[in-house]
């Protein structure tokens, strides 16, 4: 709601500066091409333009908040950001620990996670194909898993827990979760 009624908010004040710009031009043209409109009494006039500059400068004041809360929401989304890669990179390693995986089943495992193809893996760890279907079918025993998309979805269900500082590393967990 807060958002919706900033929105209104933004696009009422951009309106009323529509207006006092094109206020500001017409003045300055029909000055300058000498067109011809009805008098207006000049205190009329100058009140005009006092409300004029007024919403121009109420403008500023507002793009200038607005911008300061996007900086802000920007700055908080990078936090969050940063800590869900943190706390990612820590489930992955209390799983691969938990798992006993060997290094090359490390790396086999996290090029897999990334959706690497067997092919692309192979080529990254200048390997043959089969020794890494051979390692990725050990971490999906070691896992308890049986293909990619369930290893995928066991982090998923880890990630989206509740709590993740109350998740104990043990593999028996981490595998229930399946």
């Amino acid at each position: 709601i807060v958002a919706m009624t900033r929105n209104l908010l933004v696009i009422a004040l951009l309106v009323v500066q529509v207006f006092c710009a094109l206020f500001f031009v017409f003045d300055i043209l029909s000055s300058v091409l000498s067109l011809p409109f009805g008098p207006i009494n000049w205190h009329a006039r100058e009140v005009i333009e006092i409300g004029a500059a007024l919403g121009l400068i109420l403008g500023i004041v507002v793009g200038f908040v607005v911008l300061r809360q996007s900086v802000a929401e920007a700055a908080r989304m990078k936090t969050r950001l940063k800590a869900a890669q943190s706390a990612f990179s820590d489930l992955l390693e209390e799983s691969f620990t938990a798992w006993h995986l060997t290094p090359a089943e490390r790396d086999v495992a996290l090029f897999a996670i990334k959706g690497m193809t067997t092919a692309e893996i192979a080529a990254l760890r200048n390997t043959s194909e089969g020794t890494v279907k051979a390692q990725t079918n050990a971490i999906y025993r070691k896992a308890g898993v049986h293909g990619r998309s369930q290893l995928l979805g066991l982090f998923i269900d880890n990630l989206m827990a509740d709590d993740l500082q109350e998740r104990e590393p043990e593999s028996d967990q981490v595998a229930s979760s399946v």
